[in-house]
C-alpha cells in the first residue's frame, strides 16, 4: 500500500493524517522602486518591503485621522468665538439701548422737577393770597419713604407718566384757583371808579430801583412780603393813594420807623425803615404827599423804603399797582 508523506505525520493507530501547522513565517515580499536617469546614467533602485508599506499606510490613516479631528475642532472653536463675539455684540447694543432709555428717563425726571418746583412757588403764592399757610388752615404734614420702583426703564417711565399725569391736574387746578383770585382783584379795582380812583395805590412810594422783590428769596429761606426800593439817605416817600394814615411811628417788629396808611375798599399800604416820619396816625393824607424819608431803621442793611400792598387781609405783589 502506498503511502503520501504531505509534511505530516501518520498516527499509526487511526490511519489518519496528522497535520503539522508550519510555522508562520513573515511576508518576505519587497517592491522594487527604480530610478532610471534619461540620459543613460545609473539606474538607482529602492526596495520596499511590504511590511514598511503597511506601517506606512496605517500611520498615514492615523496621521490623517488626527488631521481631520484638528481640522474639526478648529472649526467648532471658530464657531464658537465666532458666536461668542455676536453675543457680545448684541450685549453691547442692548446696552447702548438701555442708556439711552435712562438718559431719556433723566431728562423727563429733571423737566417734572422743574414742573413741581414752579407749582409748588404758585401753591405759596396762592396760599399767601387766601392767608393761610397751608390748604386746611392747620398743620398736614405727611411723609414716608418713596415708594419701590423696579430698577427697569419700563417701569420707571410708567411711574414718571403717572406722576406726570398728577402734575398736570395739579397744575389745572392752581390755575383756576389763581383765575378765580385775579377775578376778585380786578373786581375791586373795577369797583374803585371816578372820585374814588385815588384810593387805589397807583404810583411809586420813592425813587431808585428794586433791590428785593417780592417773594421768597435767599434760596427760599425767607418770603419777603413787598419791594424794597433803594436809593440814598433822605430820599423823600411819598403816599401811593389817598388815604388816612394808621400808624406812624416805631416798629419793634423789625420795620424800623414805619408808616401804615388805609386806603378804603380793603386796601392799605405800608412804608418801613424810614429815616424819618412826618405824618401822623389819623391824619388823612394825598396820593404823593411826602409822608417821610428814606432811611435803615429796624431790619435793614442799607437805605431803602420796604413798601407793602394789602388787599383783604392778604399782601400781594406791590409790582402790579406801580
Amino acid at each position: 500500500m502506498a503511502r503520501i508523506e504531505l509534511n505530516g505525520l501518520i498516527d499509526p493507530l487511526e490511519g489518519d493524517f496528522l497535520l503539522e501547522k508550519e510555522n508562520e513565517k513573515p511576508d518576505a515580499r519587497e517592491y522594487t522602486i527604480k530610478i532610471i536617469p534619461h540620459q543613460g546614467g545609473t539606474v538607482h533602485s529602492i526596495r520596499l518591503p511590504i511590511r514598511l508599506l503597511k506601517y506606512g499606510a496605517a500611520s498615514f490613516a492615523v496621521a490623517a485621522m488626527l488631521f481631520v479631528g484638528a481640522a474639526g475642532y478648529a472649526a467648532y472653536s471658530t464657531y464658537a468665538a465666532s458666536s461668542d463675539e455676536q453675543r457680545i455684540t448684541e450685549l453691547k447694543e442692548v446696552n447702548s439701548i438701555q442708556q439711552e432709555q435712562l438718559l431719556q428717563l433723566s431728562k423727563k425726571a429733571n423737566a417734572l422737577q422743574e414742573r413741581m418746583d414752579q407749582i409748588d412757588q404758585a401753591e405759596m403764592e396762592l396760599r399767601r393770597l387766601a392767608g393761610s399757610s397751608s390748604t386746611s388752615g392747620q398743620d398736614d404734614g405727611q411723609g414716608g419713604p418713596y415708594p419701590f420702583v423696579e430698577a427697569d426703564p419700563d417701569a420707571v417711565d410708567a411711574a414718571l407718566s403717572r406722576l406726570d399725569e398728577v402734575l398736570s391736574a395739579k397744575e389745572e387746578s392752581l390755575a383756576g384757583i389763581r383765575e378765580q383770585i385775579m377775578n376778585q382783584q380786578k373786581t375791586v379795582l373795577a369797583g374803585s371808579s371816578g372820585a374814588q380812583s385815588t384810593t387805589i395805590p397807583s404810583m411809586w412810594p420813592a425813587t431808585g430801583s428794586i433791590s428785593s422783590p417780592f417773594g421768597m428769596r435767599w434760596g427760599g429761606s425767607d418770603f419777603h412780603p413787598g419791594v424794597d426800593i433803594a436809593n440814598d439817605y433822605g430820599t423823600p416817600i411819598h403816599a401811593t393813594a389817598d388815604g388816612t394814615v394808621t400808624v406812624a411811628g416805631w416798629n419793634s417788629g423789625g420795620y424800623g420807623n414805619m408808616v401804615d396808611i388805609n386806603h378804603g375798599n380793603g386796601i392799605s399800604t405800608r412804608y418801613g425803615h424810614m429815616q424819618q416820619v412826618v405824618v401822623t396816625a389819623g391824619q388823612h393824607v394825598r396820593k404823593g404827599q411826602i409822608i417821610g424819608y428814606m432811611g435803615s431803621t429796624g431790619f435793614s442793611t442799607g437805605p431803602h423804603v420796604h413798601y407793602e400792598v394789602n388787599v383783604n387781609g392778604q399782601r400781594v405783589n406791590p409790582v402790579n399797582y406801580l
